[in-house]
């Protein structure tokens, strides 16, 4: 067949509603032909298909149109049952135009429901079943029981309880509300709440009374017992609603909020719907459940019975690329997290072919007895090429240099704790070329590559030890074993141990450091817990007898607050009984503490050896009892779907999810539909042969099916906000590389106000959006401690492949454009000082110019402190902006990590952070003699700064769970090295703060060089004539 395109690809990409002529194969072998709409939905083809059908012959023999389902071939020339009818046939795609009518058969729930959560996840539940993997199916079958269960038990629950579970509080991590400016009384404030009766016209508003930090609405004439729905959150009267974020919002910038008065009734009418829903899948399933297999009994040995060397056999490659004259080599080695077991062993060197064969025993110096439960064998196949050197006058040996091909990561114990026996075929992941690292990649999956047609792969025997299979000992047997040591304890040794806590920064041990820690674990556990982390790196765990002794300490131990819980979840400490000590010590989080960490805990799954671990199961039952974590655990989870090494394991937590919350399906679904439509206007946008306008964006929009897809759903940003209707009129693409989308939506809580979004197609939005979380957290942190600066981090979501959104603050400007516009040369912009402060005065009338300095001069505080200590680079004046009420925020956070823009070899940004003259200017009310406003800029600087180097330990331990998402500046620890600096962690706050001073007056003192670099970038980006 000669090359070009087939099928309806460029068919289904046109835009309109042309109609298209389909063709329909009945089961009675009847053929029908007619025309349909690109918009019309599957059910309203059906029904089509049966009032064209009646004046056909044996129309009596079809029956009742819900017995059968369409089939089509779709794109990806797989057979698929359309069971969601509502979806438009431009939706499904179909390869060429042709769909077949066939009777339905098996539970049409179970089916619709298999089919809706494949859609939503993006990845079929047959590629599941297609794995024909045991660990696999137990996993599956184990959390759909467990979110089943907690389906039924949060049904079961009062209306109050449920409300909580549906729409949980956006609480302000402060306990005191701000001051509303248009009050001037110091301890009384009086404002007005516009509330809304449900099913009710009628609009009345309240007199409210603010005091002792408590909201009392005082309304006339209502009998019913009633809750205060904001937006999609609830308010409870045994919260104070003052700090109730919207409320908290409205108050800080003298507005009056808008609430609306729901009737109990209601609200369990609605819970009476869900329950319904849930009791018809959970129905469908019982009847369709088989009942368990008996459990065979075996004969098994304990592994600490067997005293031999451990070894493999490595019998052949396949599919292995390497250019002819070069030699193939595997290196081998057993790891315990990030700790080498015993000397790597590599094989003897084959020649280069496609399937070399080795047929070698791989010998490894460890006993089979002293293996720790989460070994791992790490692979590394990579070739070898003589490296000729030049001749200076005497003989040399040519050196070998070594050119990584590819690696591969196996677990040696299954997941039922049985050492593995037989031929295993590992399909290894490609090596990075220009790799200068160690060859093995322990920190790298366990999972195969699943593109086994392209892939090398590394044929394994794993060898029969023993007739019958060996087990790792279970924990109660392990704590049996464990011996009783001893030994006189000297007080030069207490104070030695004293010294080594105390050093936060200390990871590394001597030898006689390390037995000291030993010698005095059971001192370490009593006077210093939080350092458990020291202690399980100075373990021996390829020694049994140590293995014992740290296990039984860790039932006893202590547990840790989550800032060092945290760091326990790194790939460092593989170990069990570790981790399940870990998830312990996390279930005391709140919900809002957990969302704080969830990015980190979601990125840590990489790390898990086995699909069934402790994290997954806490993380699903936290999921199943909050929907707010539950919405975005579902989209970390769905934004990396198309990554090979954790599409099956994500893929199985989020179809365990939605199992578990299907009613949740269904918003979820709206989401994605609507995020499908961003993207392909996105691409409509990017891929025009012609210079697209903005009106035909508007145009686009203004279809029905876009226009219906876009409006009524939850933002994905944030599911408290309602996206209800978007304005066509507002939304425009920006003039960047990527062609970003500005789509902006009605309010209904806010008369008159908008909510906008961007969608940014073909950027990694992750860097950004843990950039933005570590400011909201350093923002509550700062609260914790009566330090409100003001900051905005706002919504940021990655939700596919280079593919997000991101929160549109309003009623701002960069200072790049309030430069440029208050000055008619680019060149001469920068320069001007009084520009932001004119602008300013512009947006705020006299009795609101004060209020704007002084949020300028807590933002810009805030902003300066964060953008250094996390290294914030590529800062000019584009992305940094100013709202209107002067609150200053940066934004597009590309490079962190002190990894600065260097332009021919030159370092570009020359100052710890952005403090320029006309910063100085506003913060100083344009008065140069007012260094009392000054020197409070500095204070405020100085102490939130403080604030942040008492909890470095805590930002250090989230970034380094980030390794795993695999960040181009954040792929080791080394890259972490510049916020353990930044935040001086391991020196006292006197020495912290001095260092500070000293980074505070050079950025001062160097602002001119930021100036000179802001005036290069206006002048690249001015477009004006």
């Amino acid at each position: 067949m000669p090359p070009g395109k087939y099928g309806m690809q460029e068919e289904w990409e046109k835009e309109g509603d042309q109609g298209i002529v389909m063709d329909f194969l009945l089961p009675t072998g009847i053929f029908l032909k007619f025309p349909v709409s690109r918009h019309d939905t599957i059910k309203s083809i059906k029904k089509m298909v049966w009032k064209n059908a009646r004046s056909e012959a044996l129309f009596s023999a079809l029956g009742d149109p819900d017995a059968y389902v369409f089939t089509c071939i779709n794109q990806t020339a797989e057979r698929e049952e359309l069971e969601e009818e509502s979806r438009r046939i431009s939706d499904v795609r179909p390869f060429m135009c042709v769909l077949r009518l066939v009777a339905r058969e098996g539970d049409r729930v179970e089916k619709l429901t298999n089919t809706q959560i494949s859609l939503l996840i993006g990845k079929g539940l047959h590629e599941f079943e297609a794995q024909k993997n045991h660990e696999v199916n137990e996993f599956r079958t184990k959390m759909r029981t467990f979110c089943e269960v907690k389906a039924q038990e949060r049904q079961a629950l009062p209306w109050q309880q449920w409300m909580e579970y549906s729409f949980p509080c956006d609480l302000e991590p402060c306990s005191s509300p701000p001051v509303c400016g248009s009050v001037k009384s110091k301890n009384t404030k009086k404002i007005f709440i516009n509330v809304k009766f449900e099913a009710c016209d009628v609009s009345r508003s309240a007199v409210v009374v603010f005091m002792s930090h408590t909201v009392c609405v005082k309304i006339s004439r209502y009998d019913g017992a009633a809750h205060i729905e904001t937006v999609n959150s609830k308010i409870s009267s045994y919260v104070p609603s003052a700090v109730f974020q919207y409320i908290f919002s409205c108050l800080r910038n003298g507005q009056n909020p808008h609430l609306t008065m729901v009737h109990h009734s209601t609200i369990s009418k609605y819970q009476e719907e869900q329950g319904r829903m849930c009791s018809q899948v959970f129905k469908s399933r019982s009847l369709s459940r088989p009942p368990p297999l008996p459990l065979k009994k075996q004969n098994t040995s304990s592994l600490w019975s067997i005293n031999e060397p451990f070894y493999i056999h490595l019998l052949q490659g396949s599919r292995v690329n390497a250019d002819e004259g070069m030699k193939l080599v595997v290196q081998a080695g057993l790891f315990h997290g990030s700790e080498l077991l015993c000397k790597v062993v590599t094989s003897s060197e084959v020649t280069v072919s496609s399937e070399p064969l080795w047929d070698q025993k791989l010998e490894f110096d460890i006993n089979v007895a002293d293996l720790p439960r989460m070994s791992r064998l790490c692979f590394a196949l990579y070739a070898v090429i003589e490296k000729a050197k030049k001749p200076r006058g005497t003989k040399k040996k040519n050196k070998k240099a070594d050119c990584p091909i590819a690696w591969v990561n196996t677990m040696v114990f299954d997941y039922k704790d049985q050492l593995k026996t037989g031929e295993f075929l590992l399909s290894t992941w490609p090596s990075v070329p220009d790799d200068k690292g160690d060859l093995l990649n322990p920190m790298g999956t366990v999972e195969k590559n699943p593109n086994v047609d392209s892939a090398a792969g590394l044929l394994i025997r794993f060898s029969n030890i023993r007739p019958h299979p060996l087990y790792y000992p279970p924990l109660d047997k392990v704590l049996i074993l464990k011996g009783f040591f001893s030994g006189y304890k000297l007080i030069f040794e207490y104070a030695l141990l004293k010294e080594i806590m105390d050093n936060k920064n200390y990871t590394e041990f001597f030898e006689d450091e390390k037995e000291l820690l030993w010698k005095l674990r059971t001192e370490v556990r009593d006077r210093y817990p939080e350092s458990l982390s020291k202690l399980l790196l100075i373990t021996k765990w390829n020694k049994r007898e140590d293995v014992v002794q740290m296990v039984s300490l860790l039932r006893n131990w202590p547990d840790l607050p989550a800032i060092h819980a945290l760091e326990l979840l790194d790939y460092s400490f593989p170990d069990p009984a570790v981790r399940s000590f870990t998830i312990r010590c996390l279930r005391k989080l709140s919900d809002d503490e957990l969302l704080q960490y969830l990015i980190q805990l979601v990125q840590v799954l990489k790390y898990e050896s086995y699909l069934d671990c402790d994290l997954a199961t806490f993380l699903l039952e936290r999921a199943l009892s909050n929907r707010r974590i539950g919405h975005f655990l579902f989209w970390h989870l769905r934004s990396e779907i198309h990554v090979a090494s954790v599409s099956l394991r994500f893929g199985l937590i989020l179809e365990a999810y939605c199992r578990g919350n299907i009613q949740h399906i269904k918003l979820l679904t709206k989401q994605n539909e609507a995020l499908g439509k961003m993207k392909a206007l996105s691409d409509f946008v990017k891929s025009g042969s012609q210079k697209m306008t903005v009106d035909d964006l508007k145009l686009c929009i203004r279809q029905e099916s876009y226009l219906e897809a876009l409006s009524d759903l939850l933002s994905p940003l944030n599911p408290s906000i309602i996206l209800t209707e978007i304005c066509a009129d507002k939304c425009r693409f920006m003039d960047s590389k990527m062609k970003p989308l500005w789509l902006m939506y009605k309010n209904t809580c806010a008369q008159g106000d908008m909510v906008g979004i961007i969608f940014k197609n073909g950027d990694d939005l992750r860097q950004d959006m843990l950039t933005l979380q570590m400011i909201r957290l350093m923002e509550n942190l700062w609260k914790k401690e009566g330090l409100d600066l003001r900051m905005i981090p706002y919504g940021c979501l990655s939700t596919g492949n280079k593919m997000g959104l991101i929160e549109v603050v309003k009623n701002s400007d960069t200072i790049a454009n309030i430069q440029r516009n208050s000055s008619n040369s680019a060149a001469t912009a920068a320069f001007n000082k009084d520009a932001l402060l004119t602008w300013l005065k512009s947006k705020n009338p006299e009795d609101k110019l004060d209020q704007a300095i002084e949020e300028f001069t807590l933002s810009c505080a805030g902003y300066c402190v964060a953008t250094y200590v996390l290294g914030i680079g590529d800062r000019h004046n584009d992305n940094i902006m100013i709202r209107e009420t002067g609150q200053l925020f940066h934004i597009d956070f590309g490079h962190f990590l002190g990894n600065f823009k260097r332009k021919l070899g030159i370092n570009r940004e020359r100052v710890p952070f952005i403090l320029t003259y006309d910063f100085v200017h506003v913060i100083q009310q344009g008065r140069t003699n007012n260094s009392e406003k000054f020197e409070r800029f500095r204070e405020y600087c100085e102490r939130a700064y403080k604030i942040l180097c008492r909890n470095g330990t805590l930002f250090v331990n989230l970034f380094a769970m980030m390794k795993a998402a695999g960040l181009p500046e954040l792929t080791s620890f080394k890259d972490i090295q510049y916020l353990k600096d930044s935040l001086a962690l391991g020196k006292s706050e006197e020495e912290a703060l001095k260092n500070f001073k000293v980074k505070f007056n050079e950025a001062l003192r160097e602002s001119w060089k930021t100036k000179v670099n802001w005036m290069m970038h206006s002048l690249a980006k001015d477009n004006r004539p």
